[in-house]
C-alpha cells in the first residue's frame, strides 16, 4: 500500500465541522490524491475504493461497502466553516461545502468525489500555516473526534503543548449545547 500524506492548511485544522469517520476517511483518501506540483481545479473526480478503506482501516470489506455510499451522500450536505483565510492572516469566516459531486459506483465498490472550489485553496500549494500527516496515522481510528483531536494536536507538534479553551474546542467540533459537564 502506498504512503499518502494529508496536506491541510492551519485553518481548515482549526475549522468548524463534525464529520462521521467513514466520511473523515472518503474526504482524506481525496486529499491524500491532491497534487501539490500544479494548481488544483475543482475539475478532479477522486476515487475511493471500499477496498482500499478495508485494508488501510482494517476494517471487513463488507463494512467498507456498507459505509462508503451513505457516507459519500452524506459528505455532499455536510459544510465547513473556516475562521480565516488559507494563508492564516486574513480573519474571515467562510462557510462552504466539502464536495460538490459525490458519484457512487454501485458494482464496482467505489465513489467518486469532487471537491468543491472553496476547498481547494486549503489543500494546495501551501508554503506556509498547514500542517502534514501520514494518512495511515489516523486511518484505524473509530472515533471522528479522535481525528479532529490528532490534527489540531499534530499542528503543534514542534512546540510541545498545545492549550485550547474548551469553549472553542466544543465550537469547532460542532458540539456546542453538548457535554455540560468537563469530565464528558
Amino acid at each position: 500500500m502506498e504512503d499518502r500524506r494529508i496536506y491541510k492548511a492551519n485553518a481548515l485544522i482549526e475549522a468548524g465541522y463534525r464529520l462521521s469517520v467513514a466520511e473523515h476517511r472518503i474526504l482524506l483518501a481525496c486529499i491524500s490524491q491532491v497534487r501539490r506540483d500544479s494548481p488544483i481545479t475543482d475539475e478532479v473526480l477522486y476515487t475511493v475504493r471500499a477496498k482500499d478503506i478495508a485494508e488501510r482501516a482494517d476494517i471487513s470489506r463488507q463494512a467498507a461497502y456498507q459505509d462508503l455510499k451513505a457516507a459519500a451522500d452524506r459528505l455532499f450536505e455536510r459544510h465547513v466553516t473556516v475562521p480565516y483565510a488559507p494563508d492564516g492572516k486574513a480573519p474571515v469566516i467562510r462557510k462552504f461545502r466539502w464536495v460538490q459531486e459525490a458519484v457512487y459506483h454501485e458494482s464496482e465498490g467505489k465513489v467518486s468525489i469532487r471537491l468543491s472550489k472553496p476547498v481547494l485553496p486549503y489543500l494546495s500549494q501551501l508554503t506556509e500555516r498547514f500542517t502534514v500527516y501520514q494518512m495511515d496515522d489516523v486511518a484505524r481510528m473509530t472515533s471522528a473526534h479522535g481525528i479532529r483531536l490528532y490534527e489540531l494536536l499534530v499542528q503543534w507538534r514542534g512546540r510541545g503543548e498545545r492549550e485550547v479553551e474548551v469553549g472553542w474546542l466544543k465550537r469547532s467540533f460542532q458540539l456546542e449545547g453538548q457535554y455540560a459537564s468537563i469530565k464528558d
